[in-house]
């Protein structure tokens, strides 16, 4: 059978594609832009809005909430409850002074991550489900104080939780 497609049909089909595609989100992670556009931290996701904080299932742990200059600070992403139904999809977060709510510190790249120097955030770098995700923040060189951890986790494109400001791991006694 031959192929029906004339070069115009086939440019139509993949302009097609490209805007059917530009309109499912980033699922290559948050853009830069993020940290400071009009609801900064949240998903730019068409007309869907923030959930309710009372209905997060997910948990931003971090493993101190002091830091001396260079130290790492584990920040761990999760489900409350560890079922398939409990993945995500995607979360962006950042390291703030609690002092003074600038951006500080760094992220270290991990697998399916990338980094957002510009504003101290980190966000995913792939669409898939996720059980968790285990992130490592380090502090300035020359700096001590606070830190918090605050960002947004979505379930899918249209179900995510903003403003989430992250626990700190309670130290054995």
């Amino acid at each position: 059978m031959a192929n029906r497609w004339t070069p115009c049909g086939l440019l139509l089909l993949q302009l097609l594609q490209l805007l059917v595609g530009g309109v499912s989100g980033f699922p290559d992670g948050a853009p830069a832009d993020t940290c400071v556009k009009q609801r900064a931290n949240q998903p730019n996701h068409g007309k869907a809005r923030t959930q309710p904080a009372h209905t997060n299932p997910f948990e931003v742990v971090a493993s101190s909430q002091t830091y001396h200059p260079g130290q790492q600070i584990s920040v761990v992403i999760y489900a409350l409850e560890q079922h398939e139904a409990t993945t995500f999809r995607g979360f962006f977060l950042q390291a703030r002074d609690a002092n003074s709510n600038e951006w500080i510190g760094e992220w270290e790249l991990s697998e399916n991550t990338k980094t957002i120097p510009e504003c101290s955030a980190i966000t995913h770098s792939d669409n898939r489900d996720k059980l968790g995700a285990k992130l490592i923040w380090k502090a300035p060189q020359n700096k001590r104080g606070n830190v918090y951890f605050t960002g947004t986790v979505l379930k899918d494109y249209g179900n995510f939780w903003s403003d989430i400001v992250g626990k700190v791991q309670a130290q054995p006694q």
